[in-house]
């Protein structure tokens, strides 16, 4: 039997049911991406579920993560409005103070929309690559393993390590990766994120997203550039942790939907077609708590 809006497709079809573990949405008008400045040309407008509609559409994708791309609770909030009125929307991703004593009760109060299923700071951002390991962040880290929520882990290679100790303090927090751990594809930077994210890998609670990979990797786009990457998160995370996000519209500085999804496609052709449909939605359906068949 066909899958609902997939006519002629079988359940063990990878294209069956594909749910976008990661993109976002925002609108120059509310003023909290101070990252987002008129210089990022292909960014600096609004990017709301009218564009990415017809994009879904086009490749059967069945369901989205919205994930926070601002330092601010009402950016949350502005997501999880957005994500009740768009069907699409599975699921939201937000953010509250993690360093903040308040960060618990701050959480539990976000937590009581049924769409908000986990929580992004920009970990990326911090400086100092132990930033996460400071007590505040852990209560509030804590916390979200309370809530039955889970974490996405925005990180670069330097602070692979941190997050490594975060985790095995509180390890019953359901944690992804986000970007693979932004590996430097660009400056052939395969060591030393490669043994720290497979020793990430090691740690049964943590998922990994193949998505913003083209974003690190410059002029290094083309498929052997990628694949030992790719290769590797296969390898230590196997396709029923690994979920395939788009990144949209960061995506845009790099390529465009089309393009990502078709390649990623291609380059996970060596699995079977049910580690696909695993990679391309059912690990996201699972992780974030997603109906996937509907």
């Amino acid at each position: 039997m066909a899958q609902p809006g997939l006519p002629g497709r079988e359940p063990g079809d990878v294209r069956a049911v594909i749910i976008d573990a990661h993109h976002h949405v925002w609108t120059l008008a509310r003023r909290d991406y101070a990252w987002l400045t008129p210089d990022l040309t292909a960014l600096y407008r609004d990017f709301l579920p009218r564009d990415l509609g017809p994009l879904l559409s086009t490749h059967g994708v069945v369901g989205t993560v919205i994930v926070q791309a601002a330092p601010t609770e009402v950016e949350t909030l502005f997501l999880l409005d957005l994500a009740g009125n768009w069907p699409m929307a599975r699921a939201v991703v937000g953010w509250v103070d993690m360093a903040s004593a308040a960060g618990p009760q701050r959480l539990a109060h976000l937590a009581q929309s049924p769409l908000l299923r986990g929580i992004r700071p920009m970990i990326q951002d911090e400086a100092d690559p132990a930033w996460m390991l400071q007590p505040t962040v852990g209560a509030t880290f804590q916390a979200i393993g309370a809530c039955g929520l889970t974490f996405d882990a925005l990180v670069r290679p330097p602070q692979l390590k941190a997050l490594a100790q975060l985790l095995d303090r509180y390890p019953d927090v359901p944690v992804v990766i986000d970007h693979g751990g932004k590996p430097d594809i660009a400056g052939d930077g395969f060591q030393p994120w490669a043994d720290d994210i497979r020793a990430l890998a090691e740690r049964p609670q943590v998922m990994c997203k193949l998505s913003g990979l083209l974003n690190e990797a410059g002029a290094r786009t083309a498929d052997a550039d990628l694949r030992p990457y790719i290769d590797h998160l296969l390898d230590g995370f196997g396709p029923g942790r690994l979920m395939w996000g788009s990144d949209w519209p960061v995506l845009n500085l790099a390529g465009d939907y089309d393009g990502w999804i078709t390649q990623a496609r291609r380059l996970l052709e060596v699995l079977s077609l049910d580690e696909q449909a695993q990679v391309f939605g059912r690990t996201a359906a699972r992780f974030y708590g997603i109906e996937a068949t509907s």
